[in-house]
């Protein structure tokens, strides 16, 4: 028996809808060496465990490998890692290395440059806060004279020139040791349920702890410097789990996610609507569509409800209570200029977070009665 298609009656459209993120991922690590494994035209290769490694003729000899043994180490465990190559026989430089592997690989996040200098720290360390994506890099050094917080030090220096997206270890046992808190920082980055976490008090998995004194130990705190140690003779930890200004770098990667959701769904919105209206009711949908990525940093622990205690922005005010820990707010469309409507731009849009911090000092008093 003929039959007719049903469209004709009831069309059934399928529409996939776009990419959920700007970028996939904030949990890949890049390690870069000199080790001549990879060639130059393949610059980077990944790899999700050391037998792969192993397989590719990686061996104890190589510091790459011996970083990556670090790396993947840690508990939560990393599940990939980046190696890249450093073609240092053509005098290629730290920067232009990492700059080579942020072309040949755009999804790596962080980044540690095995055995790098004073000088190829301070310059990596630029390119890292002006490299897009955003990206951090980790770095180790083992210079004697951050212990005695000599004048031009790599902490100091690093410091002095308000370096956000480099967090430095100290270590003089382990080479290259910064690789374990970056393993563990990509590890436990799964953006599920309460999974906020900071670096500090976090055990370094195959890492010595160094031997400082307590005035050492405060000379490079004072220059945002991190370190491996061991107090009470019990408890291995990480100290501060900051970069090189002072900020902790969980903040710094939060910020960083929080940032990429949002991106990605203000372009998914314009992409998935035939159009948003230049109206108060197409700005309202817009916020609407921005309040996901809000609210998936509020699961994770990132963004709490509490006390907008900056300066009043529009509806908001000094001592305003944010209750999910964001609001979301934007100037009405009938106040926009006529050269910003006719350019199809919309009102400013202010989001508002308050971060939920992290407790990293306790004080305790204890009263004892007889």
């Amino acid at each position: 028996m003929a039959t007719l298609p049903l469209n004709e009656v009831v069309d059934v459209n399928v529409s996939v809808g776009p990419v959920s993120k700007v970028r996939t991922s904030f949990n890949l690590g890049l390690i870069v060496g000199k080790s001549e494994i990879i060639d130059v035209a393949t610059r980077v290769k990944s790899y999700s465990k050391l037998a792969d490694m192993t397989a590719d003729k990686w061996t104890e000899d190589h510091p790459e490998y011996l970083a990556a043994q670090i790396y993947f180490s840690q508990t939560p465990k990393p599940t990939k890692v980046v190696v890249g190559r450093w073609d240092s026989a053509n005098s290629e430089t730290a920067v232009q290395a990492v700059t080579a592997c942020r072309e040949a690989n755009s999804e790596w996040y962080a980044c540690t440059v095995c055995s790098a200098t004073k000088t190829e720290i301070e310059a990596v360390s630029k390119y890292i806060d002006s490299c897009d994506p955003a990206s951090a890099y980790f770095a180790t050094t083992a210079d004697t004279d951050v212990l005695s917080g000599e004048e031009g030090n790599i902490l100091e220096t690093l410091k002095k020139n308000n370096v956000h997206r480099t967090l430095s270890q100290y270590s003089t046992k382990t080479e290259d040791a910064v690789a374990a808190i970056m393993g563990f920082a990509m590890a436990a980055n799964t953006q599920a349920n309460n999974s906020a976490y900071t670096l500090k008090f976090k055990q370094e998995a195959g890492v010595a702890t160094e031997d400082l004194t307590a005035t050492q130990l405060t000379i490079i705190k004072n220059n945002n410097g991190n370190v491996y140690v061991n107090r009470g003779s019990v408890y291995n930890m990480f100290e501060n789990g900051v970069t090189a200004d002072g900020t902790p770098f969980d903040e710094i990667l939060g910020l960083d996610v929080l940032t990429n959701n949002i991106q990605a769904a203000a372009l998914n919105s314009l992409q998935s609507n035939s159009k948003i209206a230049q109206t108060d009711d197409g700005i309202a949908l817009l916020i609407n569509n921005l309040t996901a990525a809000l609210e998936k940093s509020r699961t994770t622990g990132f963004i709490t409800g509490g006390t907008w205690n900056a300066a009043s922005i529009l509806t908001v005010n000094t001592g305003d209570e944010l209750p999910r820990g964001y609001k979301i707010i934007a100037d009405s469309i009938a106040n926009q200029t006529q050269a910003d409507r006719e350019a199809r731009k919309a009102p400013p849009i202010y989001i508002l977070v308050k971060l939920a911090g992290a407790i990293e000092y306790v004080s305790i008093n204890l009263y004892v009665n007889r």
